[in-house]
């Protein structure tokens, strides 16, 4: 396997990986908890997440697929390599896209808040406008990765053709 491929399924998986895991237990466990522990949490979740290492993830993913997708359209041809093109189109629009045209804006809204300062009142209705939205869109990206994961992984286990088993030879 050519290693721009390699790397584009790890910063896939390991974008699918966190998504899938704010899916099942973040989200769950703070629809439970009142307003102003729900504010100041997803406030400072937002800032910490922040950091080097999830910007090199989540961004590195939306470099490398690309590549990656280009790397296999030379190697195997445009029908064989549209998993791989697919799966860069799904990143792309799907999780890199509805990340910072949707989440981004939502958390930047958030982030306008100090939930040490606000009232009560302030509190619910900042909780109100960001909770839904913010979690759909999350939904979204998250399906989005998953299933881009899932179109790289079928690619690489798919039965070959002679064309394709000539094209991973060094």
């Amino acid at each position: 396997m050519r290693r721009m491929l390699f790397l584009a399924i790890l910063l896939t998986a390991l974008n699918a990986g966190l998504f899938f895991g704010w899916s099942c237990s973040v989200i769950p466990g703070l629809a439970r908890v009142p307003d102003p522990v729900y504010v100041h949490t997803m406030w400072s979740i937002n800032r910490a997440i922040q950091n080097p290492l999830f910007l090199l993830v989540f961004v590195g993913a939306a470099v490398v697929l690309p590549l990656a997708a280009g790397q296999e359209f030379r190697a195997v041809g445009a029908f064989r390599s549209v998993p791989v093109l697919a799966a860069t189109a799904l990143y792309l629009l799907g999780t890199f896209g509805v990340t910072m045209l949707g989440n981004v804006p939502l958390n930047n809204m958030l982030d306008q808040v100090d939930p040490a300062l606000a009232s009560p009142e302030r509190i619910a209705s900042v909780r109100a406008a960001f909770e839904q939205p913010w979690v759909r869109l999350h939904s979204l990206r998250t399906v989005a990765s998953v299933l881009a994961l899932v179109l790289l992984l079928w690619y690489v286990v798919r039965p070959q053709s002679v064309v394709d088993q000539h094209a991973m030879m060094p």
